[in-house]
């Protein structure tokens, strides 16, 4: 996809003509910009707004920057922006110092790793430095606020921000006859007309449920519980499949099941015709829809068990945004330290230490990655601990770690990689540090997919976690692998209680519950490294599959009794094992 960006003048012309007067220099624009992708602009003004490109109340651009190409996916782009805009919310605004030039400054800088051209981004500090420009930087910044944060004209704001992934109840026929494609769009009312079309419908649901709704466009009964048949289509996503066949145009499905009347509805379980009703009786439709799903999904016995801790979400990851003596650490770099990107990265730092997230512009984020890769492949490896640890602390920003999620080099792999090729000659520091940069790598909904499901990556993560827990001299390593351990196991936690598909494959799960196991076991010195054990192990366990091969190990490891002798050793954590017993 092309990335362009759109630049505005605020001033109409008026910036040209009496900057010299006003400022003591030369000023061509007041710039405003937006990122375009597929006829979409993106900008900062109100929060982050949409609109049609080139239809903004802005009006037409004074120039159009082709800013190259991103191969993205369009759902990775806009859950990247779903990150910007907890930073570039409406009360954040300021004219000249968090403004929509840093906007699209950090999204550019995501979608092709480099931002905008400097004139632009410079043009706020140009000004502040001049007397005149200070002094009436109140001013400006109100009188300039009415044109930046004014709304999007109703009819320029696209439908959906979604625009090549938007779905709705009562899929087109086109879709319903690309059925090959039919899992990836859950949630929807399918719309078949002929018999074949119908039939891969429902073989499709031979391992859970699915309704038939035969209406009629001469029917009026039938439209007054469409609504009701659209929102139990969303509701019921994965777990049934929602059929609307109209027997006026479905000739041949209605001579196939008899219908004689409208609405009729058939539910099919496991197959098999289960039932059958007519009527456009709502409460009768919803409770027939709800037991029929109920019988294709029963509820997994966990869910009829109290579980306090590990039934709920638990969204929030463990991160370790400490900053440490900036300086102090970049001495201990040695001649690196003196690479610009080095700098670039303090004064981000440093920056989001000091003002806040708002007031801390990314830097040259290609840059950092660039010199990850060289200082890994050149430092030894007891200077390389400075290096991950500023990383670490840059991590703790989404936009920071959401760009290095994708960005081409993979500099996170590569330090996953170093650290575990290093193995038991690995020092300390650079262990500790790396575990903890991968537990900041959670802040961003980009990293753990693929932390979780590429091979390359999990392996490293994996490792990194199972050989971490095993430390038998440092308490703090396996605090922090025991917090990686439990972001890990929080992520694929997530999607089991949205009933999505497990992130982490079966080998995966069985390698870290073993090692879980075993590190509970040993542990006796910490009860926040036991906690975090105890967490990771037990959400591992809730909802997972009956008679798998976890299952297996814990019957043979003996999970029950080593869940004891934990009990026995940490009294404070009594109830929390009791959960994890549960589960087992």
């Amino acid at each position: 996809m092309d990335v362009d960006l759109y630049v505005y003048d605020l001033s109409k012309g008026i910036a040209r003509q009496m900057s010299a007067s006003f400022l003591g220099i030369q000023i061509d624009a007041v710039y405003h910009t937006a990122v375009v992708i597929q006829g979409v602009e993106y900008f900062f003004g109100a929060g982050v707004q949409t609109s049609y490109a080139g239809a903004t109340h802005h009006g037409k651009p004074m120039e159009m920057i082709p800013m190259g190409t991103t191969h993205l996916p369009l759902d990775i782009i806009l859950e990247y922006l779903d990150t910007l805009k907890e930073v570039y919310t409406m009360e954040s605004y300021d004219l000249f110092l968090h403004n929509c030039n840093n906007f699209s400054n950090d999204f550019t800088m995501f979608l092709v790793g480099k931002g905008i051209p400097d004139h632009i981004t410079s043009l706020p500090q140009t000004v502040l430095n001049t007397p005149f420009g200070q002094m009436l930087k109140p001013q400006l910044d109100n009188a300039m606020r009415g044109m930046t944060q004014a709304p999007v004209p109703a009819s320029s704001v696209p439908s959906s921000d979604r625009p090549l992934h938007a779905r709705t109840n009562g899929v087109s026929r086109v879709e319903v006859n690309r059925i090959k494609g039919k899992e990836d769009v859950p949630g929807v009312v399918y719309k078949p007309t002929r018999l074949v079309q119908l039939n891969e419908l429902l073989a499709s649901a031979r391992d859970s449920c699915a309704i038939v709704f035969f209406t009629s466009t001469t029917c009026p009964p039938c439209k007054l519980v469409y609504p009701a048949y659209d929102e139990l289509a969303a509701n019921a996503g994965k777990k049934a499949v929602l059929i609307k066949v109209d027997t006026s145009e479905g000739y041949e499905i209605a001579a196939k099941y008899q219908i004689r009347a409208t609405p009729t509805f058939m539910g099919f379980l496991k197959g098999k015709k289960e039932n059958e009703w007519v009527g456009a009786n709502e409460s009768q439709l919803r409770g027939n829809v709800g037991l029929l799903i109920q019988m294709a999904h029963p509820a997994h016995p966990h869910t009829l068990l109290r579980l306090p801790t590990l039934s709920k979400p638990h969204k929030t990851p463990v991160t370790y945004g400490k900053v440490p003596p900036i300086d102090k650490l970049i001495v201990k770099m040695g001649p690196s330290g003196s690479d610009p990107a080095v700098g670039a990265l303090k004064g981000f730092v440093t920056s989001r230490q000091q003002s806040g997230a708002v007031d801390a512009a990314l830097p040259a984020l290609p840059d950092v990655s660039t010199f990850l890769i060289k200082a890994l492949e050149t430092l030894p490896p007891e200077t390389l601990f400075p290096m991950v640890d500023l990383l670490r602390v840059a991590l703790v920003d989404p936009r920071f770690s959401g760009y290095f999620a994708e960005e081409p080099s993979q500099a996170v792999r590569a330090i996953l990689s170093k650290t575990n090729e290093l193995d038991t000659a690995c020092p300390y520091q650079l262990r500790i540090v790396t575990l903890q940069m991968a537990c900041n790598l959670f802040t961003t909904p980009l990293f753990p997919p693929k932390l979780l499901s590429e091979e390359r990556l999990s392996t490293s993560l994996l490792h990194l976690v199972t050989s971490s827990l095993l430390d038998t001299e440092h308490a703090p390593v396996r605090v922090s692998a025991a917090s990686l351990a439990f972001n890990i196991a929080a992520t694929n936690h997530q999607r089991r209680l949205a009933e999505h598909d497990d992130l982490l494959s079966e080998d995966m799960q069985v390698e870290l519950v073993a090692s879980l196991l075993e590190a509970i076991g040993r542990e006796r010195e910490s009860m926040e490294g036991m906690r975090g054990l105890l967490l990771a192990v037990g959400l591992l366990r809730y909802k997972a599959p009956k008679g798998g091969e976890v299952d297996d190990l814990c019957a043979a490891v003996g999970a029950k009794d080593i869940l004891t002798e934990a009990k026995g050793a940490f009294g404070d954590l009594r109830d929390l094992v009791k959960e994890v017993e549960l589960v087992m």
